[in-house]
């Protein structure tokens, strides 16, 4: 008769602690961080706009409203989709969590371009197009610099960077 081993009803410290240290991982590499800081300053008028309506922008409430009546998103997508492009874009700059800032913003753009993908590639650089009516070439360049994050993480200057570092330095005091 052999013995039933259950599961553990929670993860292990050392598989969180391992899983963290890979999401914070980060050489002090330069193409990372100006990916990051680049990616955040641009995304973060948008986030603006969307959340707190500056910009011209319509806020949180007219932001929700438009992207569950006109574009059909659930609710709970929508809010996320909000604070997300207003949070991620501060957590680029600073390189805090930036793995999970930047696929958050490659979720964004992938539901961007699936609203913008009737219009064609090109933004409306010469007007050619109805106002508010614009491509998915900037989506794609957005993805491009999220996916550079994703893959080296936030690089030099970064808040992951030194948190990895401390981690480090934390376990081999123990």
């Amino acid at each position: 008769m052999s013995a039933i081993t259950h599961p553990a009803p929670y993860a292990p410290a050392h598989t969180i602690a391992t899983t963290l240290g890979a999401v914070l991982a980060t050489r002090g590499a330069t193409a990372p961080l100006v990916a990051r800081v680049s990616l955040g300053l641009l995304m973060f008028p948008h986030g603006a706009q969307h959340a707190l309506g500056w910009y011209g922008g319509y806020g949180f409430r007219g932001t929700l409203g438009w992207m569950t009546g006109t574009l059909g998103f659930p609710a709970s997508a929508a809010a996320l989709a909000i604070t997300v492009e207003l949070l991620a874009p501060f957590a680029l700059v600073l390189g805090l969590g930036g793995r999970l800032a930047a696929l958050g913003i490659v979720g964004l753009m992938l539901g961007a371009i699936s609203t913008h993908l009737p219009n064609g590639f090109f933004m409306n650089w010469f007007g050619a197009l109805p106002a508010g009516v614009e491509g998915f070439e900037y989506h794609l360049l957005a993805i491009a610099l999220a996916a550079v994050v994703l893959i080296d993480g936030s690089g030099a200057w970064s808040l992951d960077r030194r948190l990895a570092r401390a981690a480090r330095l934390e376990r081999r005091a123990t």
